[in-house]
């Protein structure tokens, strides 16, 4: 397993843990799978505590809107985040 690997399952986990939905695995929330509207269908709420969450986790800090929505667009995004802040 590759440390991308790792980090996408660790992010998909966070994500199933806030959707809070025993009926949507890790498995089913796919790399380019949108978090909001149509995708997983994440709210404000949800957002407000993956934001935190990932900056918890690995220091990834999204302090404005316009920042939040390039990199809370999917599961590829907030990893490839995560690489830039961890080198």
């Amino acid at each position: 397993m590759t440390v991308r690997s790792v980090v996408e399952n660790e992010v998909k986990e966070l994500i199933v843990q806030i959707l809070n939905q025993p009926e949507i695995t890790v498995d089913e929330v796919e790399d380019e799978m949108p978090l909001f509207s149509d995708g997983l269908g994440l709210d404000s709420i949800d957002l407000l505590e993956l934001v935190v969450m990932l900056d918890r986790k690995y220091g990834l800090k999204i302090k404005n809107d316009e920042k939040g929505r390039k990199i809370l667009q999917n599961v590829n995004t907030i990893v490839e985040s995560i690489e830039v802040v961890q080198n």
